[in-house]
């Protein structure tokens, strides 16, 4: 089977779980033969042709553009195309295309007169419920209008479909989260392809609450006109039908996963002498980082030798780092700014205690990690992977009294910590991709069934 798969982010370009999550399942529906057309936004107009497992590591490009594809091709000469190919060099060939890990604006004026073209060609098309077509497109051109980098980078990818429509041949489209479900939707419509929309996070798990109009209205129309949606849990299976009303009967749940390898044999190295907390995360009101400063505090009342640790980067930065002074945390808590795969990896072998302590988290791959290194994990229980994992503590995100309370408990029976954390590394070991890319694979069959009825 040929899916034609877009996304927003794919390892080494990683903004966030999305990357990891993408990579995992490509890996995994390799190893089961199925191909992927892979479209990033890029600066270039390309797709990743990913048919062999080891492509998901090297990347191979194709340009749209024959002229640019010998540009490329001429450059690289000297550069392996082998397995052993160095990350720097793929990096660099990222970079020549214009793969950024904050994609950026590179949309011109002239792709921007093309925007009301797209609908122009769209509304042409004999639509099979004109009313409801009709208000489908008319909402994606209205929702997509705005100034901001990210709007105008979705408009670009929207517009660019339209191409790889053209030129790719696949069985199933398969859309990543609002910001590449405009391009879905117009390659579905343009070739009356199937089309599985991925949902990884809601507006309203990412905001907290309310968010962005615009976004919810494209999270609604890209579930709605879907054949099958994916979920990465109960829980944003429960929140998509109750705020999105998305038909239940259409929608497959899917746990994320996360491949290991056994790192039981792995020695600590630890940076602080004393029992060493984790929160590993964007710094934004999703994640709760407001909840785990406050646990610090009063951790450090009882045990002022722990060590505090906030890794990652996002909006609420400045604010945590304000209340981390009021509190007085001083030196007893430490801000590291985003880390790349290979520093995260490092960390995690230094820690004791994971703490995530989300306000919403569809999935949360991160406490997966963690477990591997037989860090003992603690969750919030309005995250999806709470339904996957059994060896964690699971708490209300807001209940600060009892993390603390578990917390120092940990730091106080320091053996019966690292026993939860073991449990933890070998639960995990069992939590790969293969099973879950089979319930794709057949989410995928069931979408080109759907099609195949309608189309013969």
């Amino acid at each position: 089977m040929k899916i034609l798969m877009f996304s927003w982010e794919f390892p080494p370009l990683i903004a966030g779980g999305l990357a990891m999550a993408c990579y995992g399942m490509v890996k995994a529906l390799l190893e089961l033969g199925v191909e992927i057309d892979l479209v990033l936004p890029t600066k270039e107009m390309v797709y990743f042709p990913l048919k062999k497992v080891e492509d998901a590591d090297t990347l191979p490009v194709v340009f749209l553009d024959p002229v640019r594809q010998k540009e490329y091709d001429e450059f690289f000469t000297t550069k392996t195309a082998s397995t052993t190919e160095s990350v720097s060099t793929i990096l660099e060939r990222l970079e020549f295309i214009g793969a950024t890990f904050s994609p950026e604006t590179y949309i011109s004026g002239s792709e921007l007169k093309t925007w009301s073209h797209i609908f122009e060609k769209v509304s042409t098309i004999k639509y099979e419920h004109t009313r409801t077509e009709e208000r489908v497109w008319e909402n994606i051109k209205e929702y997509l209008i705005g100034d901001e980098d990210i709007f105008k980078k979705v408009q670009e990818l929207t517009i660019r479909a339209e191409k790889y429509a053209q030129v790719l041949d696949f069985d199933v489209i398969h859309a990543h989260d609002w910001l590449t479900y405009p391009a879905g939707m117009l390659v579905k419509k343009l070739t009356q392809k199937p089309l599985v929309s991925h949902i990884h996070a809601t507006e309203f798990d990412r905001a907290g609450g309310a968010g962005d109009e615009r976004i919810h209205k494209l999270e609604y129309e890209g579930m709605t006109y879907a054949d099958l949606v994916i979920c990465v849990s109960k829980y944003t299976a429960n929140m998509i039908i109750s705020r999105y009303n998305i038909d239940p009967g259409k929608i497959r749940i899917v746990h994320n996963a996360y491949d290991v390898d056994d790192l039981s044999g792995l020695q600590k190295e630890r940076i602080f002498k004393g029992p060493t907390i984790i929160f590993l995360g964007r710094i934004t009101l999703q994640k709760g980082p407001d909840y785990f400063i406050e646990l610090a505090g009063q951790v450090l009342k009882t045990h002022p030798e722990a060590r505090f640790i906030i890794a990652g980067s996002g909006d609420m930065g400045r604010r945590i780092l304000y209340r981390s002074a009021y509190l007085k945390l001083k030196n007893k808590l430490v801000f590291t700014g985003f880390l790349n795969r290979k520093d995260v990896e490092k960390i995690l072998n230094s820690v004791d205690i994971y703490i995530m302590p989300s306000v919403s988290e569809p999935f949360g791959i991160a406490p997966l990690e963690a477990m591997a290194y037989g860090v003992t994990t603690i969750i919030s229980k309005q995250s999806g992977v709470s339904e996957v994992v059994q060896n964690a503590y699971k708490v209300d995100f807001w209940d600060i009294s009892k993390m603390v309370e578990i917390v120092n408990y940990l730091i106080e029976n320091p053996e019966d910590c690292k026993a939860m954390g073991e449990r933890g590394r070998l639960e995990v070991q069992n939590i790969g991709w293969t099973e879950a890319s089979e319930k794709i694979l057949k989410t995928y069959q069931e979408a080109f069934q759907i099609y195949d009825s309608q189309t013969h």
